[in-house]
């Protein structure tokens, strides 16, 4: 992890800036029972599939769309390390979340080194993608002393 850093306690996840920036970065029990999506962006079927002349649906996606949003959300006793993480920031993020292919195939996107396991007859592995900071939000509830934050980022 940059400015060295130590991984944060109770999560897979892992932001690295890339922008110059030394944030965001997830903090020693900033993330515990993290939650993370990945969303497909243009996930709007109007868009992507059109009816031809002869009335069969088709694909018209791009393929150069095919691109993730991923938002992930958390309430703990700490809070990520946010100060001067700003929209449009570029990070890499090392989901937490898995994907999977067929045993034979290849993955579709870059996979975090050493989380890669096998299930009968398919591979999981946890994919390092390069985004954008889309959004971050921050908040406190101060009795119980939880910090809640999400943040939404789009693949470059």
């Amino acid at each position: 992890m940059s400015a060295g850093l130590n991984l944060p306690e109770g999560t897979l996840l892992v932001l690295t800036p890339l922008s110059g920036a030394l944030a965001p970065v997830l903090t020693p029990w900033s993330a515990r029972g993290l939650t993370q999506t990945l969303e497909l962006i243009g996930n709007r079927a109007p868009d992507q599939l059109r009816r031809d002349v002869n009335g069969f649906l088709r694909d018209v996606t791009d393929f150069r769309f095919r691109k993730f949003r991923s938002t992930i959300s958390c309430r703990d006793g700490e809070t990520p390390c946010l100060d001067d993480a700003w929209i449009g920031q570029t990070v890499q993020v090392s989901c937490a979340l898995e994907l999977n292919y067929q045993n034979g195939g290849t993955p579709a996107r870059t996979v975090v080194s050493g989380s890669e396991r096998t299930q009968g007859d398919f591979i999981y592995y946890r994919p390092l993608l390069t985004m954008l900071v889309a959004s971050i939000e921050n908040g406190f509830q101060e009795y119980p002393a939880l910090n809640g934050w999400s943040m939404t980022l789009e693949e470059f």
